[in-house]
């Protein structure tokens, strides 16, 4: 297969202080989005947005909210290949997704967690072509730790980007003095393949 819209690259993290502790628990996102230019070159934008009092899961729906709404402020169609390292999202789209819709949003043990935002985050993707990859946090990956570094400053200090701003993620790099992994290329729109179509998605294709 192949990407059918413009390609973009999305590396996302979430961070939650304090998660399962008593109290609140601030959290926060980070999101790295590319796009490639006709030249090659790759741009890049920073997205970040935060909670008072959240979990993991609850940042890493948002993580998709969040980044798909800033994305698609222009209504165009994309083809996004999105990578985070939380197996609650790639599991999440690419296999109990199907199952809860067809229940009418129910998982067979009983309620769905998070069911608003796992409906938002369907409805987000609803225009789109999505490939979704997990790679493991906190390893060295170039792009997952910036995500990271976004998302655990937008939980201490609880502010959002706004939407789609550049990025500093040049100036972090030459700066980062944890465990270096090379880069992650720009992915290539001949090897994009992406997950089949949700239902909602279908249907949003069909009536757009």
């Amino acid at each position: 297969m192949s990407a059918r819209y413009p390609l973009v690259a999305v590396f996302a993290d979430e961070s939650c202080l304090g998660n399962g502790k008593a109290g609140a628990t601030p959290g926060g996102l980070g999101a790295l989005v590319e796009f490639q230019g006709a030249d090659g070159s790759v741009r890049r934008f920073d997205l970040w947005a935060s909670e008072p009092d959240t979990t993991n899961n609850r940042m890493a729906l948002r993580s998709v909210i969040d980044t798909f709404a800033a994305m698609s402020r222009k209504g165009n169609a994309l083809s996004v290949h999105f990578t985070t390292d939380s197996r609650y999202i790639v599991d999440g789209m690419t296999s109990w997704v199907r199952g809860w819709m067809a229940r009418g949003w129910r998982r067979k043990e009983g309620a769905v967690e998070n069911v608003e935002l796992w409906q938002q985050a369907v409805s987000a993707i609803a225009m789109h072509e999505v490939q979704w990859s997990w790679v493991r946090g906190h390893a060295g990956h170039p792009q997952n730790e910036y995500a990271n570094h976004l998302a655990t400053r937008a939980a201490a200090a609880q502010d959002s980007s706004g939407g789609l701003v550049p990025s500093s993620f040049t100036t972090w790099w030459e700066s980062y003095r944890g465990t270096r992994q090379p880069l992650t290329p720009f992915p290539a729109a001949e090897r994009f393949v992406p997950a089949p179509a949700l239902p909602a998605a279908s249907m949003a294709r069909r009536e757009g």
